[in-house]
């Protein structure tokens, strides 16, 4: 099977000398793991960058083998990496969905919410403008995968914002990253604590 598709990068771990483990999102296919060769090199290093879009060139020889996969880069988020508050937001969302979503099932209501927010979180003005649509994807990210049917995303200032992050936090902490290998949290941590500066 041949699989081509836009796609969004949300994690990549080492494997072997060169090569890499890459779980990408994509809107037909959901959420898909799949082996990069030579994603430490050179060449691909600044495609293997967590939110970039790319196009994912996809073969799979079987159903009990780890696909083979192709990245083509689209777009980077590599510039606004280096920002401490747009980073910890893209490291954030990128580790929740590659943790909290299940393999090759679609969902393309997160893919084009995800898609959104990266985009906003790197050509807002400042972090006012994309902050509730992260809580908001937070609450979608639940409700997709059938908790938190009663949050509903913040309307208002940052404050309200903060204050719907501590509300959302238990309840992603307890039903979507449970038992789940790395401290995912602790990523969404750092990002309240640099928003909370702001106010």
């Amino acid at each position: 099977m041949h699989i081509r598709a836009p796609a969004l990068l949300l994690a990549a771990r080492p494997h072997g000398e060169t090569a890499a483990i890459a779980r990408v999102l994509t809107e037909r296919y959901g959420l898909v793991a799949a082996y990069v060769a030579g994603a430490r090199g050179r060449h691909l290093r600044p495609v293997m960058i967590p939110g970039n879009a790319v196009e994912l060139q996809l073969s799979v020889r079987s159903e009990h083998q780890l696909p083979f996969a192709r990245l083509e880069l689209t777009e980077s988020r590599g510039p606004w990496m280096v920002e401490p508050l747009p980073a910890a937001a893209i490291g954030w969302v990128c580790a929740l969905t590659a943790t909290a979503l299940p393999e090759r099932h679609p969902y393309p209501a997160l893919f084009s919410a995800l898609e959104a927010l990266l985009r906003a979180i790197c050509h807002a003005p400042s972090a006012r403008g994309w902050a509730g649509a992260l809580v908001a994807y937070e609450t979608l990210l639940l409700r997709e995968l059938g908790y938190g049917e009663n949050l509903r995303p913040p309307d208002g200032d940052l404050p309200e914002i903060i204050a719907a992050m501590e509300r959302i936090g238990p309840i992603l902490d307890h039903y979507l990253l449970a038992e789940r290998r790395g401290d995912v949290m602790a990523a969404r941590i750092r990002l309240k604590e640099r928003l909370e500066r702001m106010v």
